[in-house]
């Protein structure tokens, strides 16, 4: 039980934190001097670590304290009582004892990938185009679009791929826009779930957990929606080709249901934005976050463009023109007030007050175009058209490491996926190739990690699926 004890607590001394009382005697057991020793021996190589100068500076350091080098007596007594091994966690949690316990899920991610312990499943889809956005729904369905308008489902216990019936519009003499599902977005409270309809012009909207059609959203763009992000439970945004943004209120009370109300199935709703803004300067919107602490709402054009609106009046702020940024296709918002953009050969990081250039992110692989990036905690994911998902911490500013191998750095390698050639399409013959990662998105509890994409080229059928577990 001891060495079962210390392996926990090496593992997972940074996930878990429990402050102990003592049940008998003047101090629990997890209060043994030595670990103060052994705490002031891993600060000074820190320190000292840090005060190695490197080849190059970095441009931009982020420190976690002050730098003092001693504590308190009412700090060190703190440190002492507060145990970080899971055994004790789960016992306090399970004897529902009056003690502060706490779990980082941000360092579960960070765990698992650099000690190697992910392995992938691939998801045979068959004959679908290009996947190019994906949620999950719980711990074991994830929802995702593809370039061929189907919605679907993937449980990941079950192993199964179920269809969701895309919405039609109204409009039978407007002529459809055709380009796939390109966003899906799920509202705070999650409770809605919004994407693109069969016009791709047209956004639909889903109730959860079900997945029931709530409505359809009509006249607000005039060509592909290629972004979304939810400002509340209620107040969605949506960007397009045509260099347009829509806001539109999702409120089931204020909507008018066909044919018995909203309780009838299948029918839903029909609605119209509320403000339709050209936005200055945009040639194509690509990609939209929700910058929920300055109440902003950032749009990537693909002129090389970052847009700020105001969330509140939704009236546009400014323009800036991006660093010789090309083919920039995904922007991604970290609370501590950081934009990170995806382009063809590294990623920027802006500070999102002034948004000045901090940092560029070289890829480590040439021709590694970058296509997807999200932020898991303080790690930033990066989806590459070369297959591969990187992993870049923005606290200590360099790739994360490897604790398994300690001369390289975590990738996921995707295994190879399945294109359609042109020719051969009716006989389904498979080639092999390598997939660009168009999406990818944790779970809640940061242990799985889907990531989905296709080929490359434009012209190319074909499709690439799996969950990393």
């Amino acid at each position: 039980m001891f060495e079962i004890r210390n392996k926990n607590t090496m593992v997972f001394s940074s996930m878990v934190k429990t402050v102990r009382h003592s049940v008998v005697g003047t101090h629990p057991s997890c209060h043994v001097p030595a670990r103060l020793e052994e705490r002031r021996a891993k600060a000074r190589a820190l320190r000292q670590e840090r005060r190695r100068k490197p080849d190059k500076p970095d441009d931009f350091v982020t420190y976690d304290d002050s730098g003092s080098d001693e504590e308190t007596p009412q700090q060190q007594e703190e440190v002492l009582n507060t145990s970080f091994n899971l055994c004790d966690y789960l016992r306090s949690r399970e004897t529902g004892l009056k003690e502060q316990r706490s779990f980082n899920f941000e360092n579960t991610s960070r765990y698992v990938l650099t000690h190697d312990m992910l392995r992938e499943t691939q998801i045979h889809l068959g004959y679908i185009n290009k996947v190019f956005c994906s949620k999950w729904l719980s711990n074991r369905q994830v929802v995702f679009g593809t370039k061929c308008n189907k919605l679907l489902v993937y449980d990941v216990n079950m192993r199964r791929v179920d269809a969701i019936p895309t919405l039609s519009n109204n409009r039978a003499n407007h002529p459809e826009v055709q380009g796939g599902l390109h966003a899906i977005e799920i509202n705070p409270s999650r409770s809605f779930l919004a994407t693109g309809a069969r016009n791709s012009a047209d956004i639909a909207v889903y109730r959860l957990p079900t997945l029931d059609p709530v409505c359809v959203g009509e006249n607000g763009h005039r060509d592909l929606i290629m972004g979304m992000c939810w400002l509340d439970d209620q107040f969605l945004v949506s960007g397009s080709k045509d260099s347009r943004l829509s806001l539109w209120r999702i409120n089931e009370d204020l909507m008018d249901f066909p044919d018995g109300g909203k309780e009838a199935c299948p029918t839903f709703a029909t609605i119209n934005p509320l403000c339709v803004k050209d936005v200055r300067t945009a040639q194509r919107i690509r990609s939209l976050c929700f910058n929920k602490e300055f109440k902003e709402i950032a749009a990537l054009s693909l002129n090389g463009y970052i847009h700020i609106f105001n969330a509140e009046t939704f009236k546009q702020k400014l323009s800036r023109k991006l660093p010789n940024c090309q083919d920039n296709v995904s922007i991604a918002y970290h609370s501590d007030g950081l934009y990170a953009v995806g382009c063809r050969s590294y990623t920027i990081l802006l500070d999102a007050r002034t948004l000045q250039t901090i940092k560029k992110i070289t890829s480590r692989y040439n021709g590694c175009g970058i296509r997807a990036t999200t932020f898991e905690g303080n790690l930033l994911t990066v989806g590459t058209g070369l297959g591969m998902l990187l992993f870049y911490d923005i606290r200590a500013g360099k790739y994360l490491e490897s604790s398994v191998n300690a001369s390289r750095t975590v990738a996921l390698k995707c295994s190879k996926g399945i294109v359609y050639p042109e020719d051969e399409m009716d006989g389904f013959q498979q080639v092999k190739y390598v997939p660009a990662i168009y999406t990818h998105c944790y779970d809640s509890t940061g242990m799985r990690l889907f990531a989905a994409g296709g080929p490359l080229p434009a012209t190319l059928v074909g499709n690439y699926a799996g969950v990393w577990q």
